[in-house]
């Protein structure tokens, strides 16, 4: 058995160009101009979206694990169309080119077809530092938002990270995204960094120096960002500032006092004043003081008084309330009463404050323990005689009308 060895002659531009040549009629070149379009369309619509779904689905289905398969997942939910019509799209473009050189061809215009390929292929490096400028930013732009996911993602993993620390781990990883695209794009262009980080230096002192106050609340809203020494809702005093924490930005705090008004306090001061934080132990003790007269049992004075804080609801009962004698004052021995309030907030803490004051007061009244008022008590030394006392004025100077002397 013999094989036969068949070889098909090579057709060279020249070749098609004699061909066509011979097509001396306009008919003849509207005819083939008519059937190149109608298989080109028919390839760029129907031949070509087959073949690359068929190379998609057999890439996906063999080549790609499935951690790939569920990264192309995840870049595809960023792009307002798929990788495969991306793909399509641009053997589209590329068929499309075809076309136009070949109805160049057809009609005659082989000069200008051969500058249009010729101006192709000078403008390619261009062509491919423009795409790949586009490929840059366009993959800074999905990174972007994997970081979002990812950082959404652990904070819901993780309790001790709040929403104010995945934002600004979401505004740093957007800078270094974005720092690292456009350095990318200005080393392809071929750009010299060197000069502009001299500039970027120099420009860095100089702003440095004209906005330190700022620039140091910026630094110290990172760190209190990280240190949590507080968090929106938090009741906390700042210096001589007290409030509810409303919002913490990179360059300030904010607070809102009891009386309604907004407090807005520089980052920078926050980190160095001392900071009480009434919230984050989730419970606080307040002190209250009573005095009573001297005549009074004080051991069942503190046993009444404990009594009644414990009864109370706006008191917790874990820490127990305590009644303890603190000191001798001018008219009474002086009771503190200690008491914890769940859940810390200032009407919390008014409200158990107000309970215990009236609470104490009924129960003393109850129990003939008496609340003094203030007084002293004089006394004069017996060398000196003692205190001398008026007499007594007589009724009937009393009742008598004054008169007037006559003139």
């Amino acid at each position: 058995m013999t094989l036969t060895v068949v070889t098909l002659p090579l057709v060279s531009l020249s070749d098609v160009q004699t061909f066509l040549e011979e097509l001396q009629t306009t008919e003849g070149r509207v005819a083939v101009s008519a059937v190149a379009l109608i298989a080109l369309v028919a390839v760029a619509l129907f031949v070509a979206p087959y073949i690359v779904h068929t190379l998609g689905y057999a890439v996906r289905d063999r080549l790609l694990n499935d951690q790939m398969v569920s990264l192309v997942d995840t870049v595809s939910a960023y792009i307002p169309t798929t990788l495969g019509r991306l793909v399509l799209r641009l053997v589209q473009l590329g068929i499309s080119f075809l076309a136009l050189v070949s109805l160049l061809v057809v009609w005659g215009l082989v000069d200008a077809a051969v500058t249009v390929v010729q101006l192709t292929g000078l403008s390619l490096p261009f062509l491919v530092s423009v795409t790949v400028t586009i490929g840059i930013f366009f993959g800074a732009y999905i990174a972007m938002g994997l970081f979002n996911d990812l950082i959404d993602q652990f904070g819901q993993e993780a309790d001790h990270v709040t929403d104010h620390q995945q934002e600004i781990l979401l505004r740093l990883s957007h800078l270094g995204v974005l720092a690292f695209a456009i350095t990318a794009v200005l080393t392809l262009w071929g750009i010299n960094l060197s000069g502009l980080l001299v500039g970027a230096g120099f420009l860095g002192i100089v702003v440095g120096m004209a906005a330190r106050q700022t620039l140091g609340a910026m630094i110290a809203g990172f760190v209190l960002m990280f240190s949590r020494p507080f968090t929106v809702g938090d009741w906390i005093e700042v210096g001589d500032e007290d409030g509810i924490v409303t919002n913490i930005t990179i360059m300030n705090t904010r607070l809102k006092n009891f009386d309604g008004e907004a407090i807005v306090i520089p980052n920078d001061i926050v980190s160095n004043s001392a900071i009480t934080n009434r919230t984050s132990q989730g419970h606080l003790r307040t002190r209250l003081d009573v005095g009573i007269d001297y005549a009074a049992d004080p051991e069942r004075a503190q046993e009444i008084a404990q009594a009644v804080m414990e009864d109370l609801d706006a008191v917790a009962n874990a820490p127990p309330p305590q009644v303890v004698s603190k000191a001798f004052g001018d008219s009474a021995i002086v009771l503190e009463l200690r008491f914890w309030v769940d859940r810390p907030t200032p009407q919390h803490r008014w409200h158990a404050v107000e309970s215990v004051v009236h609470g104490v007061k009924e129960a003393f009244e109850d129990a003939g323990i008496k609340i003094p008022y203030p007084q002293r008590e004089l006394s004069g030394r017996a060398e000196t005689g003692g205190f001398r006392v008026q007499d007594p004025i007589p009724e009937e100077a009393v009742e008598a009308p004054a008169t007037r002397p006559e003139e």
